[in-house]
């Protein structure tokens, strides 16, 4: 479904009863990125999925995005469904998108799961994000496709799943540019980290120990400065760990949902 709010229209999906479960996805994909975890979750909880503006089905609007307005999208689309609490799963661009949510809207997150994401960009961020976004603007997605696979999975993963990388890398080529080029705009300014003890609910910190572009040592950062969080770092896994390695992924977080309920 499509819901109008913050200027924009954004596609989402809800599926399952109970508590919400709230999934927000990577840079250059979409709401599809979950559809393994969001099968396991809908058995317990209702779960919504979205796509990020600028991504899949929902609105591409020319100009830079920023984290703030992202978490304005997500609060709209809470208010649309009738959403006052939800746990929150977010990878990559998501995981900075429910922090920046969590600071300006405290109380409405029972937990959060942060995977392979950061909260403070490096210092080559913006002539990082600006090369990708030119390539982007100059040669169509399709130009990122094999370095964004070659960064997001392992070598040994990405040589046995051809129908993987041929899915997700639909996924990157499908991404409309001004939508890729909006949000590389908000996520190299990133900069929450000296903040994040502000956050107070149950978190749980994941990351793929082969991660080079959000790398270990961005989760132990985060998982120093939020109080009482958790900390998994996975074996064999680069960037998008929910898809390289789901049975750990899955295992972690449905185990951590169980112990947060209780909280």
């Amino acid at each position: 479904m499509k819901i109008k709010t913050n200027g924009i229209e954004i596609n989402c999906v809800v599926e399952g009863e109970g508590p919400w479960v709230t999934m927000s996805h990577s840079l250059a994909c979409n709401l599809s990125m979950w559809d393994e975890q969001a099968k396991l979750l809908a058995r317990d909880y209702k779960v919504l999925r979205f796509d990020t503006r600028g991504h899949g089905a929902s609105s591409a609007p020319e100009g830079a995005y920023t984290l703030e307005q992202m978490a304005d999208d997500l609060h709209g689309l809470f208010a649309a469904l009738g959403i006052r609490r939800s746990h929150f799963v977010g990878l990559s661009m998501g995981g900075m998108i429910g922090e920046t949510y969590a600071l300006k809207y405290p109380g409405v997150f029972q937990s959060m799961v942060l995977a392979d994401t950061t909260s403070r960009r490096p210092p080559n961020a913006e002539q990082m994000w600006g090369e990708r976004v030119r390539m982007a603007r100059e040669q169509g997605m399709a130009a990122l496709v094999e370095g964004t696979l070659g960064r997001w999975f392992t070598a040994p993963y990405r040589q046995a799943h051809p129908e993987v990388m041929a899915r997700i890398g639909n996924d990157i080529r499908n991404t409309p540019v001004a939508g890729f080029a909006g949000c590389c705009e908000a996520i190299a300014r990133i900069d929450v980290l000296d903040r994040l003890r502000e956050i107070d609910c149950p978190v749980l910190v994941i990351v793929g120990d082969q991660d080079h572009g959000t790398p270990p040592e961005m989760a132990q950062q985060i998982h120093a400065n939020l109080r009482g969080s958790e900390l998994l770092i996975i074996p064999s896994a680069a960037h998008l760990s929910n898809v390289e390695q789901p049975e750990v992924f899955n295992s972690a977080l449905t185990g951590f949902l169980g112990r947060a309920a209780t909280r």
